[in-house]
């Protein structure tokens, strides 16, 4: 554990710092990255030991009070804020609550101001589903000379505007094998093999929650969706029960009733019988 002092000026330890991280490329230890979205999630990657996490903004407050000492991003969405002065003004407050790292997929100034001021930034590369239609579709990139060519070009001008640390989606496995040996940016790979300096995976993905065709480059730890098909047909079912057994009378039962008091009813109705 390091000690720190946090963006937000109060002292703190992290498992990995920023410059930790820039030095993976050195050290050769390779890190794990989830993204828990809520209280059982974040505290499970806790008692996994997965080593960094990536949060929502709305999710940042309660991930920081479960997950002290965790190394831990934070992210905006693309169209969440229009303006540079809004998107400065939500990662400096994103930083100051306990970020490590601020992820934005905007623009190359965006990407620059907010380096500028002293903000590790992540940014993303390879196949960005939201600009996948510049892309024509959800595919792998990187798997030619030129794909990998334009994506060396892409890592040297986001090292020209600060970035940090960048997200590499889909991109060819020996593509990024021989990039990340050319880049200062700490690479965090997901669904691009065995290469980068942080494994990123979902945690639908990693669970099987990701539905009945996950994606090609998520592997399924465990089959968490089978539980909750089963869990659901058993709310149905309970839920069956308690319609049917209301409809004829018999819900409340006896052991989920309250009754008077021995000799209080004969009280009641002699007191009514006055009234």
């Amino acid at each position: 554990m390091k000690n720190i002092y946090t963006f937000g000026r109060r002292p703190g330890t992290r498992n990995f710092t920023v410059k930790d991280l820039q030095e993976l490329k050195t050290t050769g230890q390779r890190l794990t990255m989830c993204n828990p979205a809520n209280e059982v999630e974040i505290r499970a990657c806790v008692d996994a030991g997965i080593d960094t996490l990536t949060v929502w903004d709305r999710d940042l407050d309660m991930a920081r009070e479960l997950a002290p000492t965790h190394f831990m991003g934070s992210a905006m969405g693309w169209g969440q804020f229009i303006t540079h002065d809004e998107i400065l003004r939500h990662a400096m407050g994103q930083m100051e609550a306990g970020a490590d790292m601020y992820f934005t997929n905007r623009s190359l100034p965006v990407v620059e101001m907010l380096a500028r001021e002293g903000i590790p930034v992540q940014v993303h590369m390879g196949l960005v589903p939201t600009f996948s239609h510049w892309r024509g579709g959800l595919k792998a990139y990187g798997r030619t000379a030129e794909e990998a060519t334009e994506l060396y070009r892409m890592f040297k001008r986001y090292e020209d505007a600060g970035a940090f640390a960048c997200e590499i989606e889909c991109v060819a496995e020996d593509t990024l094998n021989l990039l990340n040996s050319k880049t200062s940016i700490v690479t965090i790979s997901l669904g691009s093999g065995n290469a980068g300096d942080v494994i990123f995976l979902f945690m639908a993905d990693i669970c099987g929650e990701s539905g009945d065709t996950p994606p090609k480059h998520a592997h399924v730890f465990r089959d968490l969706g089978r539980l909750h098909k089963q869990m659901y047909q058993e709310r149905v079912e309970a839920l069956k029960e308690f319609q049917t057994e209301v409809t004829a009378r018999n819900f409340p039962y006896g052991p989920q009733s309250v009754s008077m008091h021995d000799g209080e009813m004969a009280k009641l109705q002699e007191a009514l019988d006055k009234l």
